[in-house]
């Protein structure tokens, strides 16, 4: 990502893709061959391992957040993949969200963005009524780091708060102890609704035998203090002894094989047909160059079930598309950003990725008829924002920006983002982005999150620069307001990189453009899990 090959707009989708699935492959080495020699020794498996054995054989691991803490802490030594997995995948024939600590990463310790993983996973439990299962194997919080792990909302204590809504919710959790389980960390596991311990690795314990020495006085081994044999037969903290990995991870499988039956939202799924074009025409048809059009319509048609779309106001609104689908047999509404040049009903040309006051009313009335179809929203982000411009202004573009972006806030109905090219401004939040909760959200290896496009970004915090040196008396030549934009955009290219974004998790997963159609069935597969949905109210909109 630091390269300028591996940030320019013109890189092709495929060779982006291959950069993309290179460095995954790294990020799944976890802390490297020793640290995993390490754990082996110990009679422990991997992360990964355990994951393997517990699914279903030949079942697919949905894995989201690979990319989190990506470059985030190279002065810590790194975080690949935040020291944690996390993802969605089939035991015994049931969908279920899996967390486990990756012990080759700082012995499985808490980073800040290993909070705010964990943090999404019990969301999308929540969310889609899956049951989650943690594979604990974890040092507890990174304490160089403490002050921004610990106290917050969105830290580390909200995971035990979130166990217990969770289970408020009927939703199950279980958890296994498989390794280290420290001081707070220990509440993850038995606020869990069974836990497992595995003998002779595994231990749990508010303080550990050295501060326990230090605090009180007493000498006590790690393994008296909160082991296997401690905790299932004095304490009974724990609820099943393992004798090592593998008797754990069959067991967990037989746990889940037993629970009871579970309602669904029943959305509507017919016989699946193959898509009139084939999904790896999408490379072709996405163009290299972010600003160039293409049509939107022929990118779908790799995407969704043949001869099924059916467009919602085709000739108003034209640079947003709306309309009926079917992907992979589910019923779905699609809200997509069409680049191509268009005309008005004026007959005015419209430029393609941006938002107009007609795009942006035709798009909230689509919204509102899915909620109240129950129909769940796919979401197709390339965009670059709401026109500006006097005539757009007077003719209220910021209130039908804001209905649009009133509907999408307030849609009940399941809502899936994919980030295909750009994803600017306002129109991030008009598309449905991370802020406005989408059940998943992906993208593709082209996508670029930011306030605006880098062009214009450079140009506009150039010249507040290039001003406040003139201010302090400083004269600045011509080539030197060249460097200072050169740096600006070296600086924005990197921070609006796909890459960067999944780091910080504002995407759950980058994935391979031909593989958006499966991931879309996916994800209305778990959203199915959950037989709820709230009534549809938008509030006040300005009509």
């Amino acid at each position: 990502m630091s390269s300028s090959k591996e940030t320019s707009a013109s890189h092709s989708l495929r060779s982006l893709l291959e950069e993309i699935r290179h460095t995954a492959s790294e990020i799944k080495q976890g802390g490297g061959r020793k640290r995993i020699d390490k754990q082996h020794k110990k009679g422990k498996l991997t992360a990964r391992e355990r994951i393997d054995q517990l699914l279903d054989p030949d079942s697919e691991f949905n894995e989201l957040g690979l990319w989190a803490g990506y470059q985030m802490y190279e002065e810590e030594g790194g975080c690949p993949a935040g020291g944690v997995l996390m993802g969605i995948g089939e035991i015994s024939g049931r969908q279920c969200v899996v967390v486990a600590n990756d012990a080759t990463v700082k012995a499985g310790s808490w980073f800040p963005i290993t909070a705010k993983k964990n943090l999404r996973a019990q969301e999308i439990a929540l969310e889609n009524h899956l049951p989650i299962i943690y594979l604990v194997d974890s040092a507890g919080v990174y304490l160089p780091m403490q002050d921004q792990i610990f106290p917050d909302k969105e830290h580390f204590g909200r995971i035990f708060r979130n166990n217990a809504v969770i289970s408020a919710r009927g939703i199950p959790q279980i958890a296994a102890i498989m390794g280290s389980c420290v001081a707070g960390g220990a509440y993850l596991p038995i606020m869990s609704d069974e836990a497992l311990i595995v003998e002779g690795t595994g231990s749990v314990f508010l303080a550990g035998s050295y501060l326990v020495k230090a605090a009180i006085g007493e000498n006590v081994d790690n393994e008296t203090l909160g082991g296997a044999t401690t905790h299932t037969e004095i304490s009974g903290v724990t609820d099943y002894k393992m004798e090592n990995d593998e008797e754990c991870l069959r067991t967990i499988r037989d746990l889940v094989d037993k629970l009871g039956p579970f309602e669904k939202a029943g959305f509507n799924r017919r016989a699946a047909k193959l898509p009139s074009r084939g999904p790896e025409e999408i490379y072709d048809l996405f163009p290299d160059d972010r600003s160039k059009a293409y049509d939107m319509n022929k990118v779908l048609e790799c995407i969704v079930d043949a001869d099924s779309f059916t467009a919602f106001k085709k000739g108003y609104g034209q640079t947003l598309i709306t309309g009926y689908a079917r992907i992979d047999g589910w019923s779905v509404g699609i809200v997509a950003n069409q680049r191509k040049v268009v005309k008005n009903k004026q007959g005015e040309m419209q430029i393609g990725g941006v938002i107009y006051s007609d795009s942006a009313d035709k798009a909230a009335r689509f919204i509102m008829n899915c909620n109240q179809k129950k129909i769940p929203i796919i979401f197709f982000q390339d965009v670059t924002g709401f026109m500006i411009g006097k005539r757009a202004e007077h003719g209220g573009i910021i209130k039908d920006g804001a209905k649009m972006v009133n509907a999408v806030a307030n849609s009940t109905v399941p809502k899936i983002t994919i980030v295909a090219g750009n994803s600017y401004g306002a129109g991030n939040y008009a598309m449905c982005g991370r802020a406005y909760d989408p059940r998943f959200i992906y993208a593709w290896p082209s996508a670029q999150i930011a306030v605006m496009g880098g062009s214009q970004a450079a140009k506009v915090m150039t010249q507040i620069k290039v001003r406040t040196l003139e201010k302090k008396g400083e004269e600045i030549t011509s080539e030197e307001e060249q460097e200072i934009m050169r740096e600006i955009s070296r600086q924005y290219e990197k921070q609006t990189d796909v890459r960067y974004a999944a780091a910080r998790m504002w995407v759950d997963e980058i994935i391979d453009p031909a593989q958006t159609r499966r991931k879309i069935s996916h994800a209305i597969q778990c959203a199915d899990h959950n037989p709820h949905i709230e009534e549809f109210k938008t509030g006040v909109l300005q009509v």
